[in-house]
């Protein structure tokens, strides 16, 4: 068996009724499936018993990789030794799903690039640290609101589905994990400038104590902005259209 790695955050679920309930939380179409890091392929299993579309997997430890070739061994060509972060991906088909037990340690980079991804990425589900996984679905006005969570609910609507014990692991991480589902929403552009918004919305919660005001100073806002009473809330409270709104503002103002 492949023995998991704690470089590459690799925890083995080895419950098949856990993983027969995420990959039944994914609505499977003819769109291809992207499985991140399928290890031993227990999602895999479930994965490829469901027919009407491709599925590819894609993990960067070698060891997995020779496993899973023999373990499908009339999938091999689906079977990718690759960095999902780095990895050109024009070989799945315009729209692309994705599904997996996502590394701890790299979670919030797949899912920046997942951003990037967007317009090609219509539904994620995927089962990561329950923090974080909470942190994605949270509402404005919580504590683990920040700036993720505004990022990708500005393209997709965020589910909170379970919560996974660590004894179904092997090895068990030290922390509970959670499962989200993500479904791209209808939204194909915001109403500003969006690289803009990016900035807004990391530049507020890089000291979520403060108001906007003060964690907004290295902007160099025009004065009108600065004056705004909505400046005088913190990043937390803002939601994806109130951000929207502000940035548009900054851009008014600042041409």
């Amino acid at each position: 068996m492949v023995q998991a790695k704690k470089h590459l955050g690799q925890h083995f679920l080895r419950d098949h009724q856990i993983a027969r309930e995420i990959v039944q939380a994914l609505d499977l179409d003819e769109n291809d499936v992207l499985e991140i890091g399928p290890g031993t392929g227990i999602l895999s299993d479930h994965l490829l018993k469901r027919e009407g579309h491709r599925v590819f997997l894609m993990d960067v430890d070698h060891e997995s990789i020779e496993y899973l070739r023999q373990k499908y061994a009339s999938n091999t060509s689906r079977i990718i030794e690759a960095d999902f972060l780095k990895t050109d991906l024009t070989f799945l088909s315009d729209q692309f799903k994705i599904i997996g037990n996502l590394p701890y340690n790299i979670s919030s980079q797949i899912f920046f690039r997942v951003i990037e991804l967007k317009d090609q990425v219509s539904e994620i589900v995927c089962m990561l640290q329950k923090e974080v996984a909470e942190r994605l679905a949270s509402p404005p006005g919580s504590k683990a609101y920040g700036i993720l969570s505004v990022l990708l609910q500005a393209y997709y609507t965020i589910d909170y589905l379970f919560t996974v014990g660590p004894e179904v692991f092997q090895p068990p991480p030290k922390v509970h994990s959670g499962v989200i589902r993500l479904v791209r929403n209808d939204t194909t552009h915001l109403e500003c400038d969006e690289k803009l918004f990016k900035t807004v919305v990391k530049q507020g919660f890089q000291n979520r104590r403060k108001t906007l005001r003060n964690a907004l100073k290295p902007l160099n806002l025009p004065i009108e902005i600065t004056r705004m009473e909505l400046l005088d809330r913190r990043a937390e409270t803002l939601s994806v259209e109130d951000f929207v709104g502000l940035t548009k503002l900054i851009e008014k103002w600042s041409n």
